[in-house]
């Protein structure tokens, strides 16, 4: 397996995880919060997207169009936001995501080993392109444990 076929899978993988994470979650369940302060699922979906559009936007990758408002909905600033009317339902979500990280899949499938060692736009950060475009899957780890949280508080079936 190739650098970039690794990268791809994992990709693959962390996403299949996030909606089986999702999988029995109600549109309202996705606007709780699991402590006071903590963002609710739907902005960490909706964040996880934007960042993603972002990010591999701005190192070439084709990435398709958000919803007009899209990033702004789910910036910094509207994570304090507890007004479902202000965010997309699951299921568009989920299919948005599920078009951000195919497009993101095919961009990693088709750098070479030379592209993946070149320095990132963020170095200090992720110093190649491979750690910049591989971040998607840690990414989505991360926000799936604080999901967790969430399924434990509503007495949902423990996955892992």
């Amino acid at each position: 397996m190739t650098a970039n076929e690794y990268i791809a899978a994992s990709l693959g993988f962390t996403l299949g995880m996030l909606k089986m994470h999702l999988a029995d979650m109600t549109d309202a369940e996705l606007m709780m919060r699991p402590v006071p302060n903590a963002n609710h699922p739907n902005w960490q979906i909706g964040h996880l997207i934007a960042a993603e559009h972002g990010m591999m936007s701005s190192i070439g990758a084709k990435m398709p169009e958000l919803p007009a408002g899209f990033a702004a909905a789910y910036g910094k600033e509207t994570h304090t936001s507890d007004d479902a009317s202000k965010f997309a339902k699951k299921d568009e979500l989920l299919a948005l995501f599920d078009k951000t990280r195919g497009a993101t899949i095919a961009f990693a499938g088709t750098l070479t080993d030379a592209q993946l060692k070149a320095p990132s736009p963020m170095p200090q950060f992720f110093p190649t392109v491979a750690d910049f475009v591989g971040l998607g899957g840690p990414h989505i780890a991360m926000h799936i444990g604080q999901i967790q949280v969430l399924r434990r508080k509503l007495g949902k079936p423990i996955l892992f």
